[in-house]
């Protein structure tokens, strides 16, 4: 069974905190099962976006955990916002969590 998505964002907001690195909700989405992407912010302007992986590419194990994908990689803000503003109207019960965090280390896991 996955945990909520509103649960799943509390968590990571609160393992980027206690990493010294801040965190804010740029789109809530819905509480029990929106999509979860996240928006990491560099301080040199740039901009990594992390996306839902695909459920294709996750074994029986791991299907209960959120898994993510890097989509963009280091782009402008605009490029993330691009892709986002696509990805709403397609589904508009996505949440936009926005890191700011040098380093991603293990708060996301990745495919």
């Amino acid at each position: 069974m996955r945990l909520r998505s509103d649960m799943v964002v509390s968590a990571l907001m609160r393992r980027v905190f206690a990493a010294g690195g801040f965190a804010a909700i740029e789109h809530k989405g819905m509480d029990m099962a929106g999509a979860i992407f996240v928006r990491q912010r560099f301080r040199d302007g740039l901009e990594t976006l992390y996306a839902p992986a695909p459920q294709s590419l996750l074994d029986d194990d791991s299907a209960a955990e959120r898994r993510f994908e890097r989509r963009l990689d280091r782009v402008e803000r605009e490029a993330v916002d691009t892709v986002m503003t696509r990805e709403r109207q397609w589904d508009g019960d996505l949440w936009l969590v926005e890191i700011e965090t040098e380093e991603i280390g293990d708060l996301l896991p990745l495919t």
